[in-house]
């Protein structure tokens, strides 16, 4: 009713106004303003840093000194977002913290969000010296299930990324989204192709037969070892060896020996 009569008295400015007022009460009643916009493209870190891209993780710059602005305060939340390069445009902020996805709803949706932080761990006055990182899929002991868990990354991608600032009231500003990075594939090990060469065809034969002529050695040495050991060893019987001294018994008496004195 405010807004028909505003429309009918307001001459130039029927449609406008009551359309502003629509939109106005909207976004106070429901709090679905959009996050402020800030001009920051996360970036990955320096390529001569060992690790910035692997099989499930790769490494981003810390986003220094690019949450001071008035509207963020040093209780909201900073999140990094994670998507699918093909799924940035079906990204919604969360309204609330139940909402929020986590890392085994990455299928479905094709993001989550991980890496929970707030601006007072991204100071913009660090020393030049200080190594400062986000490695991106590097827990393995979280629980996918887990709200805020760094998951290993499921594949190569591509993946975007952007972070996300919220409070308890929902999304408070956002950040551009970054470029495409694809994580590193294993390769399988492919054979030489084409045929092979005489040269080569001779070597293997001759190493072959060696080999096999080696092996043959050293198997009958083996056995003439064993053999010649086992033939060698002294038999031990039940029966020892004695020395009996010869002598006469007092009731056995012989001729005297010739010559005897």
């Amino acid at each position: 009713t405010l807004g028909l009569a505003m429309g009918l008295g307001g001459g130039q400015y029927r449609l406008p106004v009551p359309l502003w007022l629509l939109l106005t009460c909207l976004q106070q009643g429901t709090g679905l303003a959009a996050p402020e916009r800030i001009s920051y493209v996360p970036q990955l870190s320096s390529p001569t840093l060992a690790g910035t891209l692997t099989q499930s993780t790769f490494t981003l710059e810390q986003p220094r000194g690019q949450f001071s602005r008035l509207n963020i305060s040093d209780l909201d939340t900073i999140w990094l977002v994670v998507a699918h390069s093909n799924a940035t445009q079906n990204f919604a902020a969360p309204q609330r913290v139940e909402d929020i996805p986590v890392p085994a709803d990455f299928s479905q949706r094709g993001y989550y969000l991980t890496l929970m932080a707030n601006r007072l761990l991204y100071p913009g006055n660090q020393p030049g010296n200080q190594l400062r990182v986000l490695r991106v899929g590097n827990d393995t002991r979280c629980s996918p299930k887990t709200r805020g868990c760094n998951h290993p990354l499921p594949g190569p991608g591509p993946y975007r990324v952007k972070f996300l600032v919220t409070s308890d009231r929902g999304p408070v500003a956002e950040t551009e989204w970054s470029s495409e990075p694809r994580l590193q594939q294993a390769k399988a090990l492919q054979a030489v192709p084409g045929p092979q060469s005489a040269g080569t065809v001779v070597i293997i034969a001759i190493l072959s037969v060696l080999l096999a002529v080696l092996f043959t050695a050293l198997l009958a040495l083996l056995i003439y070892t064993c053999h010649d050991t086992c033939r060698s060893a002294p038999i031990s019987g039940p029966e020892q060896s004695t020395c009996v001294r010869r002598y006469n018994t007092h009731h056995v008496t012989g001729p005297p020996a010739v010559g005897a004195s």
